[in-house]
Protein backbone atom coordinates (compact mmCIF):
# COMPACT_ATOMS: atom_id res chain seq x y z
CA UNK A 1 0.00 0.00 0.00
CA UNK A 2 1.43 3.50 -1.23
CA UNK A 3 2.83 5.67 1.77
CA UNK A 4 -0.27 8.38 2.73
CA UNK A 5 0.69 12.01 1.59
CA UNK A 6 0.67 14.76 4.47
CA UNK A 7 -2.62 16.02 4.56
CA UNK A 8 -1.48 19.98 4.39
CA UNK A 9 0.81 19.07 1.16
CA UNK A 10 -2.40 17.18 -0.13
CA UNK A 11 -4.78 20.52 -0.18
CA UNK A 12 -1.72 22.62 -0.77
CA UNK A 13 -1.13 24.69 2.54
CA UNK A 14 0.74 25.28 5.10
CA UNK A 15 0.40 24.24 8.97
CA UNK A 16 -0.87 27.68 10.08
CA UNK A 17 -3.68 27.95 7.36
CA UNK A 18 -6.73 28.99 8.70
CA UNK A 19 -10.48 27.39 8.28
CA UNK A 20 -10.78 29.62 5.03
CA UNK A 21 -7.53 28.95 3.57
CA UNK A 22 -8.32 25.01 4.47
CA UNK A 23 -12.08 25.48 2.87
CA UNK A 24 -10.89 27.85 -0.67
CA UNK A 25 -8.17 24.91 -1.20
CA UNK A 26 -10.66 22.21 -0.51
CA UNK A 27 -12.92 23.60 -2.72
CA UNK A 28 -10.79 24.49 -5.80
CA UNK A 29 -9.29 20.66 -5.50
CA UNK A 30 -12.41 18.70 -5.00
CA UNK A 31 -14.20 20.45 -7.64
CA UNK A 32 -11.14 19.89 -10.03
CA UNK A 33 -10.78 16.22 -9.14
CA UNK A 34 -15.12 15.23 -8.51
CA UNK A 35 -16.07 12.22 -10.17
CA UNK A 36 -18.88 13.83 -11.89
CA UNK A 37 -16.11 16.46 -13.90
CA UNK A 38 -14.15 13.44 -14.54
CA UNK A 39 -16.41 10.32 -15.50
CA UNK A 40 -14.27 7.02 -15.61
CA UNK A 41 -10.56 8.53 -14.74
CA UNK A 42 -9.71 6.44 -11.75
CA UNK A 43 -6.67 8.80 -10.88
CA UNK A 44 -8.98 11.50 -10.22
CA UNK A 45 -11.55 9.51 -8.11
CA UNK A 46 -8.23 8.47 -6.20
CA UNK A 47 -7.07 12.34 -5.70
CA UNK A 48 -10.86 12.78 -4.92
CA UNK A 49 -10.94 10.78 -2.06
CA UNK A 50 -7.47 11.68 -0.71
CA UNK A 51 -8.63 15.41 -0.73
CA UNK A 52 -12.16 14.36 1.24
CA UNK A 53 -9.70 12.62 4.00
CA UNK A 54 -7.70 15.51 4.17
CA UNK A 55 -10.05 17.80 4.70
CA UNK A 56 -12.14 15.83 7.06
CA UNK A 57 -9.13 15.97 9.38
CA UNK A 58 -7.74 19.37 9.15
CA UNK A 59 -11.54 21.23 9.46
CA UNK A 60 -11.98 19.33 12.98
CA UNK A 61 -10.01 21.22 15.55
CA UNK A 62 -9.48 18.26 17.88
CA UNK A 63 -8.96 15.98 14.80
CA UNK A 64 -6.22 18.53 13.13
CA UNK A 65 -4.37 18.69 16.57
CA UNK A 66 -3.88 14.46 16.37
CA UNK A 67 -2.62 14.90 13.46
CA UNK A 68 -0.51 17.46 14.13
CA UNK A 69 1.00 15.72 17.29
CA UNK A 70 0.91 12.24 15.77
CA UNK A 71 0.78 12.17 12.04
CA UNK A 72 -1.20 9.70 10.34
CA UNK A 73 -0.30 7.36 12.69
CA UNK A 74 -3.52 9.31 15.22
CA UNK A 75 -5.65 7.44 12.64
CA UNK A 76 -4.43 3.62 12.46
CA UNK A 77 -4.25 2.98 16.04
CA UNK A 78 -0.61 3.95 16.49
CA UNK A 79 1.13 6.67 18.50
CA UNK A 80 -0.80 7.14 21.00
CA UNK A 81 -3.55 8.66 19.25
CA UNK A 82 -6.25 5.88 19.53
CA UNK A 83 -7.92 6.00 16.30
CA UNK A 84 -9.90 7.95 13.90
CA UNK A 85 -12.86 5.96 12.06
CA UNK A 86 -13.50 7.99 8.64
CA UNK A 87 -16.30 5.16 7.50
CA UNK A 88 -18.77 6.22 9.99
CA UNK A 89 -18.33 10.21 9.03
CA UNK A 90 -21.23 12.36 7.56
CA UNK A 91 -20.15 14.69 4.98
CA UNK A 92 -23.07 16.63 4.24
CA UNK A 93 -22.58 19.86 5.99
CA UNK A 94 -19.50 19.80 4.24
CA UNK A 95 -20.81 19.18 0.73
CA UNK A 96 -23.96 21.65 1.27
CA UNK A 97 -21.99 24.79 2.15
CA UNK A 98 -19.08 24.29 -0.69
CA UNK A 99 -20.50 22.10 -3.55
CA UNK A 100 -24.09 23.72 -3.27
CA UNK A 101 -23.36 26.09 -6.60
CA UNK A 102 -21.33 22.88 -8.44
CA UNK A 103 -24.38 20.05 -7.43
CA UNK A 104 -26.91 22.40 -8.91
CA UNK A 105 -28.62 23.62 -5.63
CA UNK A 106 -27.95 22.98 -1.83
CA UNK A 107 -28.36 26.31 0.43
CA UNK A 108 -28.75 28.11 -2.88
CA UNK A 109 -32.53 29.60 -3.82
CA UNK A 110 -35.22 27.38 -5.13
CA UNK A 111 -34.96 26.50 -8.66
CA UNK A 112 -38.84 27.45 -9.09
CA UNK A 113 -38.29 31.55 -8.48
CA UNK A 114 -38.28 33.84 -11.19
CA UNK A 115 -35.64 32.58 -13.97
CA UNK A 116 -34.15 34.58 -17.24
CA UNK A 117 -34.84 32.50 -20.29
CA UNK A 118 -31.74 31.14 -22.27
CA UNK A 119 -30.14 33.08 -24.53
CA UNK A 120 -30.94 32.10 -28.68
CA UNK A 121 -28.11 31.96 -31.00
CA UNK A 122 -28.77 32.63 -35.16
CA UNK A 123 -25.67 33.87 -38.00
CA UNK A 124 -25.98 36.14 -40.50
CA UNK A 125 -23.67 35.89 -43.80
CA UNK A 126 -22.61 39.60 -45.07
CA UNK A 127 -19.72 40.99 -47.29
CA UNK A 128 -16.28 42.58 -46.71
CA UNK A 129 -17.35 45.92 -47.48
CA UNK A 130 -20.97 45.44 -45.31
CA UNK A 131 -18.33 44.86 -42.11
CA UNK A 132 -16.47 48.52 -42.91
CA UNK A 133 -19.86 50.33 -43.36
CA UNK A 134 -22.14 48.65 -41.26
CA UNK A 135 -25.95 47.90 -42.26
CA UNK A 136 -29.11 46.50 -40.99
CA UNK A 137 -30.32 42.99 -41.75
CA UNK A 138 -33.21 41.56 -41.41
CA UNK A 139 -33.59 37.88 -39.58
CA UNK A 140 -36.10 35.42 -39.79
CA UNK A 141 -36.17 33.37 -36.25
CA UNK A 142 -38.29 31.00 -34.47
CA UNK A 143 -39.67 32.66 -31.07
CA UNK A 144 -42.02 31.84 -28.18
CA UNK A 145 -44.51 33.53 -26.52
CA UNK A 146 -46.79 32.77 -23.93
CA UNK A 147 -49.87 30.80 -24.75
CA UNK A 148 -52.87 33.50 -25.20
CA UNK A 149 -55.67 30.05 -24.28
CA UNK A 150 -53.65 29.23 -21.11
CA UNK A 151 -51.98 32.64 -20.26
CA UNK A 152 -48.65 30.73 -19.70
CA UNK A 153 -49.84 28.00 -16.86
CA UNK A 154 -49.86 25.13 -19.30
CA UNK A 155 -52.84 23.95 -18.18
CA UNK A 156 -56.11 23.33 -19.69
CA UNK A 157 -58.70 26.30 -19.27
CA UNK A 158 -60.87 25.90 -15.74
CA UNK A 159 -57.78 24.51 -14.36
CA UNK A 160 -54.62 25.35 -12.77
CA UNK A 161 -51.30 23.29 -11.74
CA UNK A 162 -50.53 21.40 -8.91
CA UNK A 163 -47.65 21.15 -6.64
CA UNK A 164 -45.17 18.71 -7.31
CA UNK A 165 -46.27 15.33 -5.33
CA UNK A 166 -42.42 14.48 -6.10
CA UNK A 167 -40.51 18.12 -4.49
CA UNK A 168 -44.02 19.00 -2.91
CA UNK A 169 -43.21 22.12 -4.20
CA UNK A 170 -39.62 22.90 -3.69
CA UNK A 171 -38.48 22.35 -7.13
CA UNK A 172 -35.64 19.94 -5.83
CA UNK A 173 -35.13 16.47 -4.35
CA UNK A 174 -32.57 15.50 -2.57
CA UNK A 175 -30.72 11.91 -2.57
CA UNK A 176 -28.28 9.88 -0.70
CA UNK A 177 -24.29 8.65 -1.85
CA UNK A 178 -22.37 6.25 -0.60
CA UNK A 179 -18.89 8.07 -0.31
CA UNK A 180 -15.55 7.10 1.47
CA UNK A 181 -16.76 8.88 4.22
CA UNK A 182 -20.15 7.47 4.63
CA UNK A 183 -23.70 8.13 3.20
CA UNK A 184 -23.58 11.92 1.62
CA UNK A 185 -26.78 13.80 1.20
CA UNK A 186 -26.94 15.97 -2.40
CA UNK A 187 -29.31 17.56 -3.96
CA UNK A 188 -30.67 18.01 -7.66
CA UNK A 189 -33.81 19.44 -9.42
CA UNK A 190 -36.81 17.94 -9.49
CA UNK A 191 -36.82 15.19 -12.38
CA UNK A 192 -40.60 15.63 -12.53
CA UNK A 193 -41.44 19.31 -12.32
CA UNK A 194 -38.19 20.55 -13.68
CA UNK A 195 -38.12 22.86 -10.93
CA UNK A 196 -40.79 24.28 -11.54
CA UNK A 197 -42.75 22.95 -8.56
CA UNK A 198 -45.91 22.60 -10.49
CA UNK A 199 -47.11 20.00 -12.06
CA UNK A 200 -49.88 19.81 -15.03
CA UNK A 201 -52.58 17.37 -15.12
CA UNK A 202 -54.79 18.72 -17.57
CA UNK A 203 -52.48 20.35 -20.53
CA UNK A 204 -53.57 22.80 -22.73
CA UNK A 205 -54.76 21.47 -26.18
CA UNK A 206 -53.13 24.85 -27.90
CA UNK A 207 -49.47 24.55 -26.37
CA UNK A 208 -49.74 21.05 -25.13
CA UNK A 209 -48.89 21.99 -21.80
CA UNK A 210 -45.68 23.77 -22.55
CA UNK A 211 -47.14 27.29 -21.77
CA UNK A 212 -45.75 28.92 -24.99
CA UNK A 213 -46.52 28.87 -28.82
CA UNK A 214 -43.72 29.07 -31.53
CA UNK A 215 -43.69 31.12 -33.96
CA UNK A 216 -41.94 32.44 -36.97
CA UNK A 217 -40.87 36.28 -36.40
CA UNK A 218 -38.36 38.67 -38.56
CA UNK A 219 -36.00 40.52 -36.44
CA UNK A 220 -33.95 43.89 -37.51
CA UNK A 221 -30.23 43.10 -36.73
CA UNK A 222 -28.30 46.52 -36.79
CA UNK A 223 -24.74 45.61 -37.57
CA UNK A 224 -22.34 48.40 -36.69
CA UNK A 225 -19.04 49.05 -38.81
CA UNK A 226 -16.36 47.35 -38.15
CA UNK A 227 -17.45 44.12 -36.55
CA UNK A 228 -14.93 41.44 -37.84
CA UNK A 229 -15.62 37.45 -38.89
CA UNK A 230 -17.01 35.47 -36.04
CA UNK A 231 -18.34 38.71 -33.79
CA UNK A 232 -21.68 38.54 -32.28
CA UNK A 233 -24.27 41.32 -31.90
CA UNK A 234 -26.81 40.79 -28.78
CA UNK A 235 -30.40 41.64 -28.98
CA UNK A 236 -31.63 42.14 -26.21
CA UNK A 237 -35.04 39.97 -24.65
CA UNK A 238 -35.34 38.60 -27.82
CA UNK A 239 -34.70 35.08 -26.58
CA UNK A 240 -36.58 32.16 -24.57
CA UNK A 241 -39.11 33.65 -22.38
CA UNK A 242 -38.08 33.41 -18.47
CA UNK A 243 -39.20 30.77 -15.92
CA UNK A 244 -42.00 31.84 -13.18
CA UNK A 245 -41.97 35.42 -14.48
CA UNK A 246 -38.24 35.62 -15.20
CA UNK A 247 -36.93 38.07 -18.18
CA UNK A 248 -36.39 36.68 -21.17
CA UNK A 249 -33.20 35.70 -22.58
CA UNK A 250 -31.18 37.48 -25.51
CA UNK A 251 -30.75 36.72 -29.05
CA UNK A 252 -26.80 36.74 -30.05
CA UNK A 253 -26.17 36.60 -33.71
CA UNK A 254 -23.37 35.69 -35.20
CA UNK A 255 -21.60 38.00 -37.83
CA UNK A 256 -19.84 36.06 -40.64
CA UNK A 257 -17.45 38.08 -43.00
CA UNK A 258 -16.97 36.79 -46.72
CA UNK A 259 -13.61 36.44 -48.23
CA UNK A 260 -12.65 39.59 -50.24
CA UNK A 261 -10.50 38.69 -53.47
CA UNK A 262 -8.05 42.02 -52.59
CA UNK A 263 -8.31 42.81 -49.23
CA UNK A 264 -7.25 41.14 -46.07
CA UNK A 265 -7.96 42.48 -42.37
CA UNK A 266 -5.74 42.44 -39.18
CA UNK A 267 -7.27 43.89 -36.49
CA UNK A 268 -8.35 47.71 -38.07
CA UNK A 269 -5.52 47.73 -40.54
CA UNK A 270 -6.16 46.47 -44.26
CA UNK A 271 -3.65 44.79 -46.30
CA UNK A 272 -3.45 44.39 -50.55
CA UNK A 273 -1.29 44.49 -53.26
CA UNK A 274 -1.44 46.92 -55.96
CA UNK A 275 0.56 45.84 -59.55
CA UNK A 276 2.15 49.04 -61.00
CA UNK A 277 3.81 49.54 -65.02
CA UNK A 278 7.67 48.91 -65.31
CA UNK A 279 7.31 52.83 -66.62
CA UNK A 280 5.64 53.56 -63.83
CA UNK A 281 8.18 52.32 -60.74
CA UNK A 282 10.95 53.61 -62.79
CA UNK A 283 9.65 57.33 -63.69
CA UNK A 284 7.06 57.94 -60.78
CA UNK A 285 3.81 59.47 -61.05
CA UNK A 286 0.02 58.47 -60.08
CA UNK A 287 -1.39 55.09 -60.02
CA UNK A 288 -5.06 54.17 -59.62
CA UNK A 289 -5.12 52.01 -55.98
CA UNK A 290 -8.55 50.45 -55.23
CA UNK A 291 -9.15 51.12 -51.41
CA UNK A 292 -12.53 50.11 -49.39
CA UNK A 293 -13.79 54.02 -50.19
CA UNK A 294 -13.06 53.57 -53.41
CA UNK A 295 -10.34 54.13 -55.65
CA UNK A 296 -7.36 56.68 -54.96
CA UNK A 297 -4.61 57.93 -56.84
CA UNK A 298 -1.06 57.66 -55.39
CA UNK A 299 1.87 59.75 -56.15
CA UNK A 300 4.58 57.09 -56.95
CA UNK A 301 8.48 58.05 -56.46
CA UNK A 302 10.49 57.77 -59.12
CA UNK A 303 12.42 54.71 -58.70
CA UNK A 304 10.09 52.41 -57.03
CA UNK A 305 11.26 49.01 -56.17
CA UNK A 306 9.31 46.00 -56.53
CA UNK A 307 7.47 45.11 -53.07
CA UNK A 308 7.52 48.59 -51.86
CA UNK A 309 4.95 48.67 -48.76
CA UNK A 310 3.25 51.98 -48.84
CA UNK A 311 0.16 53.37 -46.25
CA UNK A 312 -2.72 55.23 -47.29
CA UNK A 313 -3.22 56.27 -43.24
CA UNK A 314 -7.34 56.69 -42.24
CA UNK A 315 -8.40 54.16 -45.24
CA UNK A 316 -8.09 50.96 -42.80
CA UNK A 317 -11.30 49.37 -40.35
CA UNK A 318 -13.42 51.41 -38.25
CA UNK A 319 -13.40 51.23 -34.36
CA UNK A 320 -16.43 49.53 -33.40
CA UNK A 321 -17.13 51.82 -29.89
CA UNK A 322 -15.83 55.14 -32.74
CA UNK A 323 -16.50 55.02 -36.22
CA UNK A 324 -14.67 58.21 -36.61
CA UNK A 325 -11.48 56.56 -35.62
CA UNK A 326 -10.03 53.60 -38.74
CA UNK A 327 -6.87 52.09 -39.25
CA UNK A 328 -5.25 52.16 -42.21
CA UNK A 329 -4.52 50.58 -45.55
CA UNK A 330 -1.00 49.30 -46.36
CA UNK A 331 -0.46 48.38 -49.94
CA UNK A 332 2.29 46.60 -51.25
CA UNK A 333 3.48 47.69 -54.70
CA UNK A 334 4.11 45.44 -57.64
CA UNK A 335 5.94 45.89 -60.26
CA UNK A 336 4.64 43.92 -63.19
CA UNK A 337 7.22 42.56 -66.14
CA UNK A 338 5.61 42.42 -69.70
CA UNK A 339 5.70 38.97 -70.90
CA UNK A 340 4.66 39.86 -74.43
CA UNK A 341 6.37 42.37 -76.64
CA UNK A 342 6.31 43.01 -80.25
CA UNK A 343 9.60 43.98 -82.03
CA UNK A 344 9.35 47.87 -81.73
CA UNK A 345 9.00 47.41 -78.16
CA UNK A 346 12.17 45.03 -77.54
CA UNK A 347 13.80 47.70 -79.64
CA UNK A 348 13.22 50.77 -76.98
CA UNK A 349 14.25 48.42 -74.18
CA UNK A 350 17.21 47.87 -75.92
CA UNK A 351 18.08 51.46 -76.70
CA UNK A 352 16.65 52.11 -72.39
CA UNK A 353 19.80 49.37 -71.45
CA UNK A 354 22.21 51.37 -73.77
CA UNK A 355 21.71 54.27 -72.56
CA UNK A 356 21.48 53.44 -68.56
CA UNK A 357 24.76 51.58 -69.35
CA UNK A 358 23.45 48.24 -68.23
CA UNK A 359 22.92 46.82 -72.16
CA UNK A 360 23.38 43.29 -72.30
CA UNK A 361 22.51 42.92 -75.97
CA UNK A 362 23.35 43.51 -79.52
CA UNK A 363 21.20 43.15 -82.50
CA UNK A 364 18.89 40.40 -79.86
CA UNK A 365 21.69 38.48 -79.16
CA UNK A 366 24.39 38.21 -76.18
CA UNK A 367 27.81 39.49 -77.27
CA UNK A 368 30.35 36.97 -77.62
CA UNK A 369 33.26 37.01 -74.53
CA UNK A 370 36.56 38.48 -76.43
CA UNK A 371 39.22 35.85 -76.59
CA UNK A 372 42.39 35.49 -74.71
CA UNK A 373 45.25 36.59 -76.40
CA UNK A 374 48.29 34.55 -77.12
CA UNK A 375 51.73 35.43 -75.43
CA UNK A 376 53.29 35.13 -78.90
CA UNK A 377 50.41 37.66 -80.28
CA UNK A 378 50.87 39.93 -77.46
CA UNK A 379 54.94 40.34 -78.54
CA UNK A 380 53.80 40.82 -82.09
CA UNK A 381 51.48 43.46 -81.43
CA UNK A 382 54.42 45.45 -79.17
CA UNK A 383 56.65 45.17 -82.37
CA UNK A 384 54.57 46.78 -84.45
CA UNK A 385 53.95 49.53 -82.26
CA UNK A 386 57.08 50.08 -82.78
Amino acid sequence: MAEKRDYYEVLGVDKHADDAALKKAFRQLAKKYHPDMNPGDQEAEQKFKEVQEAYAVLSDAEKRRQYDQFGHAAFDGGGGGGGFDFSGMDMSDIFGDIFGDFFGGGRRSADHGPRKGANLRASVRITFEESITGLEKELEIVLKDECGTCHGTGAKPGTTPETCPKCGGKGKVMYSQQSLFGMVQNVQTCPECGGSGKVVKEKCSDCRGSGYIASKKRIKVTIPAGIDNGQSVRIRDKGEPGRNGGPRGDLLVEVLVSRHPIFQRQDMNIYSTAPISYAQAALGGEVRISTVDGDVLYDVKAGTQTDTRIRLKGKGVPSLRNKAVRGDHYVTLVVQVPTKLNEAAKEALRKFDAETGNSLHTNGKAPEKPRKKSFKEKIKEQFEDL
